[in-house]
């Protein structure tokens, strides 16, 4: 995904699927470089910062925290380092998705019995109303 020319950054975010907004935050937090400016103070983007946008895109969709992001982008700009350490990153990501998942079949199985011990009654019976409201 190469730009053809430079772009603006409603043409970056168009192409990455990002919000422009959340492209200026990137830029202050320091994920990603200020670009150049036009005459008329334009921020102008090149490839590196599409390339550089779609990495950080697709290690968001994946789960990876700020700090993740910004410790793999570090270690992207050493080609020539050994990826010991971003395995390290990605085996303590999954550990947490794992987490989340086994926390998530919890819920599930709890709302499943909620549901399973409904009875169709009138709301005043409802056992899942019951099991939300607070204890008295």
């Amino acid at each position: 995904m190469l730009a053809e020319k430079p772009l603006n950054i409603g043409a970056l975010a168009k192409v990455t699927d990002t919000k422009v907004e959340t492209i200026r935050w990137y830029e202050r937090v320091g994920l990603l470089p200020a670009p150049a400016r036009t005459a008329g103070n334009y921020r102008i983007y090149d490839d590196a910062h599409l390339g550089r946008l779609s990495f950080i895109r697709r290690a968001r969709d994946l789960g990876f925290s700020l700090d993740q992001i910004r410790a793999l982008l570090d270690l992207a700009e050493d080609r020539d380092r050994s990826c010991d350490a971003v395995d390290v990153i990605a085996r303590e990501h999954l550990g947490e998705v794992d987490r989340k998942i086994a926390d998530l079949q919890a819920l599930r199985r709890e709302l499943d019995s909620l549901i399973g011990q409904c009875r169709r009654g009138k709301v005043a019976e409802c056992h899942i109303i019951e099991a939300l409201a607070p204890s008295k």
